[in-house]
């Protein structure tokens, strides 16, 4: 069967998900063989990986190697499109769903451009995201975690600061129930000391046992947070392994992040 013949729709019975990853652990969260498009450019060319449930995992390499398209590719957005592989969260296929399946499921996507919704307050965005179970974190939750979102419920989310909508943007996909939680870019655009600030929550929802991908330019950030990593070039898996394995070579970074 072709790449673009199989279209998952044709499948007689359900496939079972892996039961072990490489480490011999259970995965929570497994890609197989994925490969997408945008129309005909072929960007992600057959990603596979697994994730134990609580790793934080680094998704790294040079601009334009497939990582944001990886991404949303896991999300299920209707680009691009997943033309052939298999996507499991606890058990369950993403692979047939669209997005709105997969956030039922628990996959919660921060995009890069944070897509806060003009003309709504902090807080009215906050309980839009609840609007359809499942339900995650309370808003007064929320608050805690992002006191400066308390501070501003009333305001147009659209106008706060950068770091403020990052915040923003996490705390929505947190008011839902998320098993897998995905960052594209985090820190983009943000002063030093609002990253601090947004560095400092991602380490708190680490000790939570969210499992989480995140995708950022800021390397040795993502790095120091993340347990593993799993670096792309030209949309394929070129390096597997911990962080500290990467944060510990020279040349594999030079290589393949240019730091």
């Amino acid at each position: 069967m072709t790449i673009l013949d199989n279209q998952f729709e044709n499948q007689k019975a359900p496939r079972v998900p892996p039961v072990k990853n490489k480490g011999g652990q259970s995965a929570f969260f497994s890609c197989w063989d994925l490969h997408a498009y945008y129309g005909e450019s072929y960007i992600v060319q057959g990603v596979s990986f697994d994730i134990r449930e609580g790793e934080i995992v680094a998704l790294l390499g040079r601009n334009g190697a497939g990582k944001t398209s990886t991404l949303r590719a896991i999300a299920r957005v209707d680009e691009p499109e997943v033309r052939h592989g298999e996507i499991w969260l606890d058990h369950q296929g993403l692979h047939n769903m669209k997005s709105h399946g997969a956030a039922a499921v628990g996959v919660g996507l921060v995009p890069e451009d944070r897509r806060i919704i003009q003309g709504l307050t902090v807080e009215e965005n906050l309980k839009l995201a609840q609007i359809a179970p499942p339900i995650g974190w309370s808003i007064e939750r929320i608050y805690e975690l992002f006191p400066r979102l308390g501070e501003r419920r009333t305001q147009e989310g659209t106008t706060l600061s950068g770091g403020e909508q990052q915040m923003l943007a996490i705390g929505r996909t947190l008011a839902r129930d998320v098993k897998l939680l995905l960052l594209d870019e985090p820190y983009e655009g943000l002063a030093p000391v609002i990253v601090q600030e947004i560095e400092r929550t991602l380490e708190h929802i680490k000790t939570l046992g969210i499992t989480t991908i995140i995708v950022e330019q800021n390397a040795i950030a993502a790095l120091h947070l993340a347990d593993r990593a799993i670096i792309l070039d030209m949309g394929q898996v070129a390096f597997d392994g911990t962080a500290q394995e990467v944060l510990d070579n020279a040349e594999l970074r030079q290589e393949y992040l240019a730091i």
